[in-house]
């Protein structure tokens, strides 16, 4: 759902896919991939993400970690879930689609967490402006959110994460066990690299 590749600031890179299950581009089953390939054998680690949560902007941090840690031997795939409670994030999921279109997927999603408390007073406006700063066609990016070209995209990486359990943001899903970060995120690394290693070792 998140697709083309593209690596961004955390070297994760965003494979092209056919749609969140249709036609478009994302970074899941075209996620937002960190590897310029798809394996059927490496460890997928799904990060449950929104644009407008703070805790998913600290996340990040620990994303980076785990990408320096494994390389290419994990696959880091982040999938939208837009909060009811969050106005513009629903919003700010079809406009890092578009980002991702334009070429600066990981670097827009960045940007736009870096600002979460900009966004919740700003909407769209703050949307369009960091699409400026990184170069993009801000007005192709504008007419996206209107005509709703990336809507599918995002509403079945959310439809996906409903059925599995998920209710808040970031919530990583790796292995089959679903690991809850919106509350807390101590631990949860730590928790991510003894799944992965399990994953990886099992695979020697």
């Amino acid at each position: 759902m998140f697709r083309h590749r593209l690596q961004g600031l955390l070297g994760v890179t965003l494979i092209p896919r056919s749609g969140f299950g249709h036609q478009g581009v994302g970074w899941k089953t075209g996620p937002m991939n960190d590897a310029t390939t798809p394996s059927p054998t490496r460890p997928v680690l799904d990060v449950w993400c929104e644009l407008q949560c703070p805790d998913c902007h600290a996340a990040l941090a620990d994303l980076r970690a785990l990408r320096e840690r494994y390389g290419d031997r994990l696959d880091i795939r982040l999938r939208h879930f837009p909060l009811a409670k969050h106005k513009h994030a629903y919003a700010a999921a079809q406009a890092a689609e578009e980002a991702l279109v334009q070429g600066q997927g990981w670097p827009y999603v960045e940007a736009v967490l870096a600002r979460t408390g900009e966004l919740a007073a700003r909407g769209e406006k703050l949307l369009l402006e960091v699409a400026g700063e990184l170069g993009l066609d801000g007005e192709e990016l504008d007419t996206a959110l209107i005509d709703g070209r990336h809507l599918l995209i995002v509403d079945a990486d959310e439809a996906e994460g409903k059925a599995i359990g998920v209710t808040g943001t970031p919530t990583y899903v790796i292995g089959g066990e679903r690991l809850d970060g919106g509350k807390s995120q101590e631990g949860l690394r730590a928790r991510i690299e003894e799944i992965a290693d399990r994953l990886l070792a099992a695979q020697d």
